[in-house]
């Protein structure tokens, strides 16, 4: 037979091919001639379905079988005879990160389980001493740093009914852990003081527990104050789209004072309404354990250990676990006073000892049969992921026009961030004259202010595109949406940002430009050359300094941008100045520096984009 690209002849008809038995991993020649056809067939069948493989490259069982299935033939069930055997069973990866793995096979065996609840708001509005008052521990005197000190996972108990708090230390840790994993919480209750009103980081909450589709139960916090104004709050939220059931809304309103405890019981029972009303959580005691981590460190002397949030199921100790990439044995169990514990129910949390290493915020626990299957599903994961990281990724506008065309997508989240107010409700404005009936755009966060971490894991959890008008991305940022696939794009012409949309949409995208920041310098001297020209003598703070683009920012914010005309140490004209030294920076048009402005050096590179029919 003969396996040139070119072909595309197949040798078996699948009418008359009997059932392919598939192991757990095959190379692409030995799948071809499992099937019986040409090894080309099967590598275009891989390209369709965005999988790169050479003819030598091993693939695992579920990509075999769909790209069999694809060309016409049928999967026997189950794969190779030792179906049985150990170690076939471990060859096979389970479903991560995913919400399905939490679905109920036997639904009539799932019973109640105990709501999970998170807590959110701007700081100092009262979010750990309303805990501390539910719970009627001391987490409010152990907090340092504005960072709630706590194990995950607290309970309170109203009329018999449990309700789980987990005690992230706010909306990003909330989404970062919903980047990573399943959805994690049932109902966000958002704590507003009612001297202060909705700020900032009130504003991020709303938005960040909207993106997860969470119902919302707004606790007015602080009204022991006598310059408390709840109605104004009530208003200020209604602008940001949260409509209060006495405005006629969905979300119910419950006045609290977490100082004198008032109003807290109705609190609690508003959760347990809302639970009711709009969730129903329901979960399996009886099969093994599948959670949540909600937060893991290496332990001096006890080694990783991580807290685990349990959603349905049993964990027990003794068991064989995989969490995320690495797997162990529960070798103890501890509640969140510190006592051993045998097992861990649905919606209970327990601290989680024995695991090879240490998981994510984030990360799945499943419980398995064995360590040795634990340990053979992680190298699996490991492997399938590596072999399908170029062909997974985040919402891009390159791939958008087909999404559309298959049906796939009926809007465009996005993550918008703008210097001011009054822009951003400009760029908003444009984008919704532009959108389409086959396509909406969903604006998840409308804030001001550079790119953050926090906007990068908003749009990972929600795969999102960020859009930036005329800000800037941080480093940190840039480097986790590189790591997470997320797409940054920044603008400082509004048209040009909404040609970009409308070509996306009609899948006409124009070649990329792409900037990478090189290097920031301070100027701290300023050298005047002939009538109107300057130069800056400056001092290179981090990266390095080349010829190319460059920005001024005074005072934080940009005030210019330009191209670097010449770079000079001393006397010579040198190719770059990197972190620690002095040197002479001329810029092609701008001439009014100030001392202790900061010049950012960048280069630009077009990047041709991907075929997008």
């Amino acid at each position: 037979r003969n396996d040139n690209v070119q072909s595309t002849v197949q040798v078996a008809d699948p009418a008359t091919r009997g059932a392919v038995e598939i192991p757990d991993s095959i190379t692409v020649k030995e799948l071809a001639e499992l099937i019986g056809i040409n090894s080309a067939d099967v590598i275009r069948e891989l390209i369709r379905s965005g999988i790169f493989a050479t003819i030598n490259q091993t693939i695992d069982r579920d990509t075999a079988a769909l790209v069999t299935e694809e060309l016409g033939f049928q999967v026997a069930e189950g794969g190779p005879a030792a179906a049985d055997d150990e170690e076939a069973e471990a060859e096979k990866a389970p479903a991560t990160k995913d919400d399905d793995i939490f679905a109920e096979p036997e639904p009539d065996k799932v019973v109640e389980r105990a709501p999970i609840v998170t807590v959110m708001g701007h700081v100092d509005h009262g979010k750990t001493s309303l805990l501390d008052r539910i719970r009627e521990t001391a987490v409010a005197e152990g907090e340092r740093g504005g960072i709630t000190q706590h194990i995950g996972a607290s309970e309170a108990t109203v009329n018999g009914r449990r309700i789980v708090f987990l005690d992230t230390p706010g909306h990003e840790a909330f989404t970062a852990m919903r980047a990573r994993g399943a959805k994690v919480t049932d109902i966000a209750v958002l704590v507003v003081a009612a001297d202060d009103g909705v700020m900032p980081q009130t504003i991020e909450a709303i938005d960040h527990a909207k993106a997860a589709g969470v119902p919302i139960v707004v606790a007015l916090n602080k009204m022991d104050l006598p310059d408390g104004k709840p109605d104004r709050v009530k208003t200020e939220l209604s602008e940001r789209g949260v409509i209060i059931e006495e405005y006629g809304g969905e979300t119910p309103l419950v006045p609290v004072s977490a100082k004198t405890g008032d109003g807290l019981d109705d609190l609690l029972e508003t959760i347990l309404l809302t639970s009711d009303a709009n969730v129903e959580p329901r979960a399996n005691p009886d099969r093994p354990g599948i959670g949540t981590v909600v937060e893991a460190e290496l332990d001096r002397g006890r080694g990783p250990v991580a807290t685990i949030l349990v959603r349905t199921g049993t964990l027990e100790q003794g068991d064989a676990v995989v969490v995320g990439n690495t797997s162990g044995k529960a070798r103890a169990l501890e509640d969140s006073t510190g006592r051993r514990i045998k097992s861990a129910g649905p919606s209970s949390a327990a601290v989680l000892l024995g695991l090879s290493g240490v998981p994510e915020a984030g990360d799945i626990l499943r419980v398995v049969e064995s360590e040795k299957i634990g340990r053979n599903q992680v190298e699996q994961q490991l492997l399938a992921a590596e072999a399908k990281s170029d062909a997974q990724g985040h919402a891009t506008l390159e791939d958008l026009y087909r999404q559309i065309q298959m049906g796939q997508t009926k809007e465009l989240r996005i993550v918008l961030k703008s210097d001011v107010q009054g822009s951003l409700g400009a760029v908003v404005h444009a984008l919704e004259q532009i959108q389409t009936e086959e396509v909406r755009f969903n604006f998840l966060l409308e804030g001001t202010g550079d790119i953050t971490n926090n906007d990068i894991n908003l749009a990972a959890a929600s795969d999102a595109v960020v859009v930036g008008f005329n800000v800037r991305i941080g480093g940190t940022a840039r480097q986790m949406a590189e790591a997470e696939g997320v797409e940054v794009r920044l603008y400082d012409i509004i048209y040009k940002l909404t040609e970009d949309m409308e070509a996306a949409l009609a899948g006409m995208l124009e070649p990329e430009i792409v900037e990478t920041v090189q290097g920031r310098a301070e100027v701290r001297q300023i050298f005047r050359v002939g009538k109107n020209q300057q130069i800056a003598g400056s001092y290179v703070t981090d990266g390095r300094i080349v010829r190319g683009g460059a920005r001024i920012y005074r005072n934080g914010e940009l005030i210019a941008a330009d191209q670097i005309a010449s770079v000079r140490r001393f006397k010579d004209d040198v190719r770059e100045v990197t972190a620690g030294f002095e040197c002479g920076i001329a810029l092609a048009g701008f001439h009014d520096f100030e001392e202790f402005d900061v010049i950012e050096s960048f280069t630009s590179e077009t990047i041709a984009r991907a075929a997008t029919r």
